[in-house]
């Protein structure tokens, strides 16, 4: 099947956004669209019953201007994917029932995929280059924070996962306690860029030692004290604020990855994935924290394919269905909000992105 140009068309619907893609042999991306829904910002977070219906009102325009730019018919598509879970549950219904309408009327496999597996996947979307396993794998989004230790595309072990708040839902608290708007995550980074990191020392939460689990409530809640006791929240202060707790994020990531290190020399790349990897920042002093292990630094080559995107969901079922091309079949695929990755039964506090 690897000498075969395998053509899979993708469906990612797990939080606010509608997005299809075609991608070719996990790597080649033919097409891609992903309509936002803006209709959020004004409540500061994603309403679930607001992004249902608009994925089920924006799917099948997506769908077919998706087919149109690659230039493809349903019947020159070997495989269709979807997101099976984690995510909000009415939005991760109407991808799935788009995926299982189309593979019983067009006689197409589908194959489920995990959300967190796409993000992992995201480093191979237009990449050249070959990535050498064992890979450290840190994928970081607005519900996840988590490590994971992968020996192919498809194999691998969780090492630690977040305890309450996500990293991504704690830029977006943070953003929100400043006053700064939604999606925080990008703000705070913005602002972050003309503050002083060291202004405030915020606590490291590190755990016990040699832990690689992460906690981000106790940074979350010593940001809100600090604005409390401030009279007036100016932009000095904001952008201090934010360049503090940034720079503390990434001591905290720093401390996992070298844990982790230390306990797996063997490792020979790390890949920074999810949401939170578009941040410039976080990228920067982890690649420069990584010069001195000499291991391989990667990330998804486009901004795009940091965020949530469905040609990383079409990436990692090319690989899944390499590895059991049992697991495609003409069938409907059953939407599971709080599906486990790798057997794992540790949960983060939010389950979408």
């Amino acid at each position: 099947m690897r000498h075969k140009k395998i053509k899979i068309l993708a469906f990612e619907t797990s939080c606010d956004d509608t997005a299809v893609a075609v991608v070719e042999n996990g790597k080649k991306v033919l097409s891609e669209v992903r309509v936002s829904q803006a209709q959020h910002n004004a409540w500061g977070g994603v309403v679930p019953e607001i992004a249902a219906r608009l994925h089920a009102e924006k799917w099948k325009g997506a769908l077919e201007e998706c087919l149109k730019k690659a230039n493809l018919s349903m019947e020159e598509i070997d495989f269709l994917a979807c997101t099976q879970g984690p995510g909000l549950q009415t939005s991760l219904l109407i991808g799935n029932t788009a995926a299982s309408f189309l593979s019983l009327q067009h006689q197409k496999p589908l194959i489920p995929v995990h959300h967190i597996h796409g993000h992992i996947c995201s480093v191979f979307l237009e990449r050249v280059e070959e990535i050498s396993f064992p890979a450290l794998v840190l994928t970081v989004s607005g519900g996840h924070t988590q490590m994971h230790l992968f020996y192919s595309e498809v194999d691998g072990v969780m090492l630690g996962t977040t305890l309450d708040d996500a990293a991504g839902e704690a830029f977006d608290k943070v953003a929100k306690m400043l006053g700064l708007g939604y999606p925080g995550g990008p703000i705070v980074s913005e602002k972050a860029e003309k503050g002083d990191k060291k202004k405030y020392d915020f606590p490291k939460i590190y755990l016990e030692k040699d832990s690689l689990d992460f906690s981000f409530s106790g940074l979350k809640a010593s940001v809100y004290r600090l604005i409390e006791q401030v009279e007036s929240v100016d932009e000095i202060f904001i952008t201090d604020v934010c360049a503090s707790f940034e720079y503390t994020v990434g001591k905290i990531f720093l401390k996992k990855i070298e844990r982790v290190l230390e306990k797996y020399p063997e490792i020979k790349s790390v890949f920074f994935v999810g949401g939170v990897s578009a941040n410039q920042y976080l990228k920067s002093v982890i690649r420069e924290f990584l010069q001195h292990y000499c291991k391989n630094f990667f990330t998804p080559q486009n901004i795009n394919f940091s965020t949530d995107n469905a040609a990383m969901i079409g990436s990692a079922a090319y690989f899944l269905v390499q590895k059991n091309p049992q697991i495609a079949k003409v069938q409907f695929v059953e939407a599971d909000s709080r599906l486990c990755f790798l057997g794992s039964t540790k949960k983060n506090k939010s389950d979408t992105n």
